[in-house]
């Protein structure tokens, strides 16, 4: 009986003398949430996308409940377009929200062109429709650049390149260091005739 009694104690005094296991290191927020690429964060193995998209979800959904047909038309048609541009390519993907800028600026281009069309053609009510649908779609866009500031961007660049009186030769040139500093922020129509202005 004492030996029993013996190896009870011992047990129990090497239960209770055993270090304890070292806590588990605390884990911080910026260590579940990382920057992966421009419109996206990692948490933990979870990809987060760009909140524009999930911004025109939600504002169709309060302009549904609102009964405001216009721009729930033009947000549900914005939304298509996005899905579409999602799974053009030979794989899907997420769009971010630089891509989705690039969705919203071709719709409002297609909307003013359309606009121009109807009035050329006498029908001055669609062309009212596709202006205010075009508005509807401005609203998510960047600030747009106004004639001076679309000059100057071109003028610098311009003079950068030394490019002043070649003509079409430097159009190439000039636009692809221009298109990056105006994008989503200008017609490119409009930029480029203000660089074959500038160019001479």
């Amino acid at each position: 009986m004492r030996s029993v009694y013996w190896r009870a104690s011992q047990t129990a005094y090497a239960v209770t003398a055993a270090p304890a296991a070292a806590p588990p290191p605390a884990i911080r927020a910026k260590d579940l949430i990382k920057p992966t690429r421009p419109g996206f964060h990692t948490v933990g193995r979870m990809l987060l996308m760009s909140t524009l998209k999930d911004r025109l979800r939600a504002d169709l959904t309060t302009s549904m409940k609102a009964r405001d047909e216009l721009r729930s038309g033009t947000l549900r048609m914005i939304l298509t377009s996005i899905t579409n541009a999602e799974v053009a390519g030979k794989v899907a993907r997420e769009l971010t929200d630089e891509d989705v800028i690039d969705v919203l600026s071709s719709e409002a281009k297609k909307r003013r062109e359309a606009a121009v069309a109807f009035e050329e053609g006498g029908r001055p009510e669609s062309a009212a429709k596709e202006r205010a649908e075009a508005g509807v779609i401005a609203e998510y866009l960047p600030e747009q650049l106004g004639p001076e500031e679309i000059a100057e961007i071109v003028g610098k660049v311009v003079a950068d390149l030394n490019a002043a009186g070649e003509g079409p030769k430097a159009m190439g040139r000039v636009m692809g260091l221009v298109q990056p500093q105006v994008k989503g922020r200008a017609d490119g129509a409009a930029v480029a005739a203000e660089v074959r202005r500038q160019l001479g």
